[in-house]
């Protein structure tokens, strides 16, 4: 079973839909025990870190996320669910996020040419740059759908795929057991669903 972590933010019932899609059981739930005995977590998000990450720590299912992650569970964030992953992000500010992976979340208007729309919104295609076990059934040029104004940098030991947007930017990441996708798999047609369906068939620490 996939545990859909529930804590405050995130496009739950659309991923739940998603999942079932590919004949997988998933529950939306922020009861720590259905967390831990799920065999894989999705941790979702959108709106802003700072909010995120507070909502996230009063739960108190940030330690929930951090134990299971730690004794090898396979975990994707998506969207700020991703962003939450790394050590810190500097969206109005400086937040800490779950540290469990390296690099730090910064605005793509630093990177980005003038005159190019903020967020990016809308399909954009994949640049795979390594394999990894959740991209098995995706190809070089898969469009994905993208809503988003900060971008994950320093991440170069986790990074397995970029897109284009006036700069290069972190799409898809993944070390060990620790995935995320900044687009959203459950907005991205089939192409998204086979992501979800190559992170279901992940084994502790990664292993397909």
């Amino acid at each position: 079973m996939v545990a859909i972590i529930d804590y405050g933010v995130g496009n739950l019932f659309s991923l739940r839909s998603s999942f079932a899609a590919i004949g997988q059981a998933a529950e939306v739930t922020a009861d720590p025990e259905t967390i831990r005995r799920a065999d894989r977590l999705i941790l979702p998000g959108v709106g802003a870190f700072e909010d995120a990450a507070r909502k996230l720590r009063e739960s108190g299912l940030d330690t929930v996320v951090r134990e299971e992650a730690g004794r090898g569970k396979p975990l994707m964030g998506i969207c700020l669910g991703m962003q939450m992953l790394f050590e810190r992000s500097l969206e109005y500010g400086i937040h800490p996020g779950l540290g469990l992976l390296k690099g730090e979340i910064r605005p793509i208007s630093e990177r980005i040419p003038e005159g190019l729309k903020i967020p990016q919104m809308g399909w954009n295609a994949l640049m795979i740059k390594k394999e990894s076990p959740i991209l098995k059934y995706s190809r070089e040029g898969d469009c994905v759908y993208f809503v988003h104004s900060y971008s994950a940098v320093g991440c170069e030991d986790s990074l397995l795929a970029t897109v284009e947007y006036g700069a290069e930017l972190t799409a898809c990441v993944g070390k060990d057991n620790v995935f995320g996708c900044q687009f959203h798999p459950e907005k991205s047609g089939e192409v998204g669903l086979r992501i979800l369906k190559a992170f279901c068939e992940t084994e502790a620490d990664g292993v397909c």
